[in-house]
């Protein structure tokens, strides 16, 4: 049963690349929190009724950028949340500025080699249906890593621990800061 020593914890934003483990590390701190868990994507195709892919096929990546940032709007506003957001949400300064100044931002760091074996077959990511995807992931962190940086009160590296350790490492750095705060 979560504490109520979490209720007073602003919501919870998870950054990094596609493959960096935000859905699933989201979900587990979630549930240690007590708390709703929502990915952006996920909640653009239930708004939509289409896929990312598809969106991406028919609006271009700015059309998928724009919708993105109303969902972040929308989301960033509720309470008690923890939110995993796509890894090119930060591309957009005004998604930077809504969970910058609405909640606690962590960074999950992974290498291109971790995100190229958790994406390699991956259908679903329109930046990687590409001749070299390596390429393409080591391209879009070079771009993103600041940008992510920037946004973040925390940075996690993901490959070292489990998921759920992960997402408990999360919270003891957040409750940590929290008790210096």
């Amino acid at each position: 049963m979560p504490s109520k020593e979490f209720d007073s914890l602003p919501n919870i934003y998870l950054v990094g690349p596609m493959g960096a483990g935000k859905t699933t590390v989201g979900r587990h701190l979630a549930e240690l929190l007590g708390r709703e868990f929502l990915d952006s994507d996920h909640e653009i195709e239930r708004k939509t009724g289409a896929t990312i892919p598809w969106i991406f096929e028919k609006e271009g990546e700015q059309g998928f950028r724009s919708r993105e940032t109303v969902v972040i709007d929308e989301l960033t506003a509720r309470r008690q949340l923890v939110l995993a957001t796509g890894g090119g949400a930060v591309t957009q300064a005004p998604n930077r500025e809504f969970l910058k100044k609405r909640g606690i931002v962590v960074y999950l760091y992974t290498p291109v080699e971790i995100q190229l074996q958790r994406t390699y077959r991956d259908k679903n990511r329109p930046l990687l249906q590409v001749e070299n995807p390596e390429k393409k992931l080591k391209d879009l962190l070079e771009i993103r890593d600041p940008l992510y940086r920037e946004v973040a009160d925390h940075i996690i590296e993901t490959n070292q621990g489990a998921a759920r350790d992960l997402a408990q490492k999360i919270l003891n750095l957040i409750l940590s800061r929290n008790a210096v705060n």
